[in-house]
């Protein structure tokens, strides 16, 4: 006789519940505009769409408690009456938010039928926060392959030259918070690659990235943090060479090429083709340290045929000189033929060695490379030769750079 009344008074709050189900929709959204401010903000159509949620909740709440056995996952079915928007603009906390204000409109209503009732309330209002959190999961999940694999189009845009009109689009997307100079980061992958490690050096460094993995390759451009993102426990600024030193643990065996800075992320390809191409000729340096500048490699670059690096040692070594003073060039390639030597090189010129050593230091002050060092003195007799036989201005960055283009475009393939 227990049993049959157990029975019939579950029936009787099975019905009851359907009577009442209009009204507890009714009185759950008028908690949510009196409690929530965000509902209250949100546009007509979308706070429809919140009341579709809610309202499927409490009619699947009323099926589950007919029979919580035969259906123990219809609390997955309630986020499909949402459109798929409404996930875009309601956050996991303000789900749940609207869940407990749910589960606390109809544990009010249904006071005084019953222990058993609340305790079904309960534990569905568990299974639907699982149910929530599942929902949120997957989609940032997708979200999150969606996000890598934009990355990779965007790094592979920079790595090739070939950005259009959609590119900053494409960045702003991704939430890209650099701002200024940008610098482009070349080297190995390592084989225990970990991405997040490397995003977490790069925000203690205050330098926001994106990273390409290209099979052995691993390019990450670089780019300060906006000042609002950085944390208040980070100095001041690094400068790249800096920053791409305390990233060094986080690539693989082998060099490690850093690109030029360049004033925006938009100018990237640049820095990145210099990284590339550096990285190209970086075993042709006994001693490279590693990181290397792009630019402390231009003789190898040159020798093997980068037309970006023939060009910058005309015009950053070459022709400053040449217009700063013809004694300059004069003295500086006497002095390198004759084996940097200075005596020599005075005997030739028929001039004091003092002479020689001050000229010397105007070479160094005007271009900023010293020639009594030997790695600086290989970068300028490649910068006197090049612009002893470099075509008319410009020629050769107009002729090289479709092949840059290709020689980016096949490593990367």
């Amino acid at each position: 006789m227990g049993a049959t009344t157990s029975a019939e008074r579950r029936i009787e709050t099975l019905a009851w519940l359907r009577r009442i189900s209009g009204d507890l929709a009714t009185a759950t959204l008028k908690r949510l505009e009196d409690t929530l401010p965000w509902y209250r903000e949100m546009p007509p159509a979308r706070r429809s769409a919140v009341g579709l949620v809610a309202q499927a909740g409490i009619t699947s709440f009323i099926q589950w408690y007919e029979d919580p056995d035969a259906t123990p996952w219809i609390a997955a079915d309630i986020f499909a009456a949402a459109p798929r928007e409404l996930l875009r603009s309601v956050s996991l906390q303000q789900t749940l938010q609207l869940i407990r204000v749910t589960v606390e409109v109809t544990e009010e209503r249904v006071a005084g039928r019953g222990g058993n009732v609340r305790e079904a309330i309960l534990k569905y209002s568990r299974d639907v926060a699982f149910a929530a959190a599942d929902v949120y999961a997957r989609a940032a999940e997708a979200r999150g392959l969606w996000d890598a694999r934009l990355e990779a189009l965007v790094v592979d845009s920079i790595l090739t030259g070939e950005a259009d009109a959609e590119l900053p689009s494409r960045i702003a997307a991704l939430g890209w918070h650099g701002h200024g100079e940008v610098s482009v980061l070349v080297g190995t992958t390592p084989p225990q690659f970990d991405v997040d490690q490397l995003r977490r050096m790069a925000r203690k460094l205050g330098v926001d990235v994106l990273i390409g993995v290209q099979g052995s390759r691993l390019v990450v451009v670089m780019g300060r943090s906006e000042p609002g993102v950085r944390g208040e426990d980070q100095g001041p600024e690094l400068p790249f060479p800096d920053i791409a030193a305390r990233l060094e643990p986080g690539f693989g065996s082998g060099h490690l090429v850093l690109g030029p800075a360049v004033p925006a992320l938009v100018d990237a390809s640049t820095s990145a083709r210099a990284a590339l191409a550096g990285f190209a000729v970086a075993r042709a340096w006994r001693h490279a340290p590693r990181p290397v500048e792009a630019d402390d490699l231009l003789p190898e670059r040159a020798l093997a045929g980068d037309a970006l690096a023939k060009q910058t040692l005309v015009e950053r070594v070459y022709r400053p000189l040449e217009a700063h003073s013809s004694d300059l060039v004069t003295t500086l390639w006497s002095y390198l033929d004759n084996g940097r030597s200075l005596e020599a090189t005075a005997r030739e010129l028929f001039v004091h060695p003092n002479t020689v050593r001050y000229r010397l230091k105007r070479v160094s002050d005007v271009i900023g490379w010293d020639a009594t060092g030997p790695r600086e003195a290989l970068i300028l007799q490649a910068a006197l030769v090049l612009g002893h036989v470099a075509p008319p201005d410009g020629a050769w960055r107009r002729a090289g750079m479709s092949g840059v283009h290709k020689r980016s475009a096949t490593s990367s393939s």
